[in-house]
């Protein structure tokens, strides 16, 4: 954190503390009138002593993370990174399937109440990305530059900004409950499912985009360790509480919603437990600083994700708008197909985000030929992996949906032919995700908006549109496969030519 001469004044400002309290503290204990005054000074005293001690401490951390980063070799370094966030993507989303599926043994309202309800948790996770990747891209940066006071600001203005929003959001969404249940998609039969489970979702809005912001963070720092065990805490409480508030109380719908809930406030806490373990930068409310740069730096670095999220959000909504012309059966089949999807993907997911922050750090240190490196690393592990899932996915598709709704042959034969049209374009998605986090961790905006947004909004949205029109119910199935072909073809000429400009390295000095 300081170079030589700092830590030659630190030293000095011990040396200078310890001349200063001794004489005061011998001045005041040979004084009868000041027993219990010396006694809170010693306290005070000890403290301020052991500060330089400890501003050293943390600075020598900070520059063996700094070592670390950008002199490990790359694979082994993304390796080390990426299983955390492997096992934390992973764990998040069989937690997200484990829902779907104690939900599914309720009725097919129930299931397909889930899945309109998702959009919404899909917007309150945007907010959460967009103010954890903005914080976090930044954050990475300036560590690599070692500028961290900088760092130690936008982690706290990250946080309590998502917060605040996170308020806004159970409010506004409370209010306007039945409303937006029924934009969502909700059918007369679904709607009283939806309004119970997304009712008590909201309440946990705060908790779910801060703990995020926390999330992402600590795992650009490079400290996934500490995100993994609070979403693996919060996760194994909610797999546990599901079947127990569900069938053992009976609460139906409810308990699944009340268990996602409790397990969200108590991975909430854990995550502010783990921020304060190890070099994480500590979050304090007087390091908040919401002015213009830190916001526009937010925006510059999280706008990619809000939009990406924010798309996921509608476009799950026309989704199921367009799914429920088929009856419920048809929502309840594309609401299990897309959390197989995100559960696959997860893997890629939690991979690339080992990358990040090896991203972040190399870029802001000017070493550019580390960054391509890793890059086409994470892309070969990445196709191979969705490579081998796809085929074996193909195969035993119906298998795999009756997993999650059994007995009901609509569901599993709708579910069925959507997942393996999806499955064919599935190793594609490995570009297009690393692609979306290596111009959102370098600061490309516009680039990074645009990959952000073709997925789900410029391919999807017109997909769903033009086909079920010509196609009917094969339409529907079929739609996110030709968005993600589309979205592939588009990162090729979006992400390439900053691929080349990486053959050199620029060491910033």
């Amino acid at each position: 954190m300081f170079g030589r001469k700092e830590g030659n004044k630190v030293k000095e400002l011990s040396q200078y503390n310890s001349t200063v309290f001794l004489n005061f503290g011998k001045f005041h204990s040979c004084s009868p009138t000041y027993p219990a005054l010396f006694e809170n000074f010693s306290v005070i005293s000890h403290r301020f002593l052991n500060f330089p001690q400890k501003l050293a401490s943390m600075t020598q951390q900070s520059k063996d993370k700094f070592t670390e980063m950008t002199t490990m070799p790359v694979p082994q370094l993304i390796c080390k990174l990426a299983v955390p966030t492997i096992i934390s993507m992973l764990v998040t989303s069989f937690y997200v399937m484990a829902d779907t599926y104690f939900v599914g043994k309720i009725n097919t309202q129930s299931t397909a109440a889930v899945g309109i309800s998702f959009s919404v948790m899909a917007i309150i996770q945007a907010f959460g990305f967009f103010f954890g990747h903005g914080s976090g891209n930044f954050i990475s940066r300036k560590l690599g530059a070692q500028d961290y006071g900088s760092a130690e600001k936008m982690a706290s203005t990250g946080f309590f900004c998502a917060f605040l929003v996170g308020i806004l959001i159970t409010v506004f969404g409370l209010v306007f409950l039945t409303p937006i249940c029924k934009m969502l998609g909700s059918t007369p039969t679904i709607l009283p499912y939806a309004e119970t489970y997304l009712g008590t979702i909201l309440l946990g809005a705060p908790f779910m985009s801060s703990s995020l912001v926390l999330n992402n963070q600590m795992r650009f720092q490079g400290n996934a360790i500490y995100a993994m065990i609070g979403i693996t805490v919060g996760a194994a409480l909610n797999i546990g509480l599901d079947p127990l508030l569900i069938f053992v109380f009976d609460m139906g719908i409810a308990g699944a919603a009340w268990s996602t809930l409790i397990s969200q406030l108590c991975s909430f806490g854990v995550l502010l437990l783990m921020d304060r373990k190890g070099e994480n930068i500590r979050i304090r409310f007087r390091n908040f600083t919401p002015k213009l740069d830190f916001l526009k730096e937010i925006v510059y670095g999280g706008s990619p994700s809000i939009f990406r999220q924010g798309l996921a959000s509608v476009a799950t909504i026309m989704l199921n708008i367009a799914a429920g012309v088929y009856g419920d059966a048809a929502i309840a089949g594309m609401s299990i197909v897309t959390r197989i999807c995100m559960f696959i993907n997860s893997f890629v997911i939690g991979f690339g985000q080992g990358f990040q922050p090896v991203c972040g750090f190399n870029y802001g240190a000017g070493l550019y030929k580390r960054v391509r490196h890793g890059f086409f690393f994470c892309a070969k592990v990445g196709v191979v992996f969705l490579a081998v899932c796809s085929v074996v996915g193909y195969i035993f598709a119906p298998e795999v949906v009756e997993w999650f709704r059994k007995g009901d042959p609509l569901v599993i034969e709708t579910g069925a032919r959507a997942l393996r049209w999806q499955l064919i374009t599935l190793p594609l998605g490995t570009f297009v995700i690393l692609s979306n986090m290596l111009l959102q961790t370098i600061r490309k905006p516009v680039r990074a908006v645009i990959m952000a947004a073709a997925r789900q909004g410029l391919f999807f949205i017109p997909s769903i549109l033009i086909l079920p029109h010509f196609l009917g119910l094969q339409g529907v199935e079929m739609s996110q496969a030709c968005a993600d072909l589309c979205s592939f073809l588009l990162a090729l000429p979006l992400t390439f030519p900053i691929l080349n400009s990486f053959r050199q390295d620029r060491i910033r000095r």
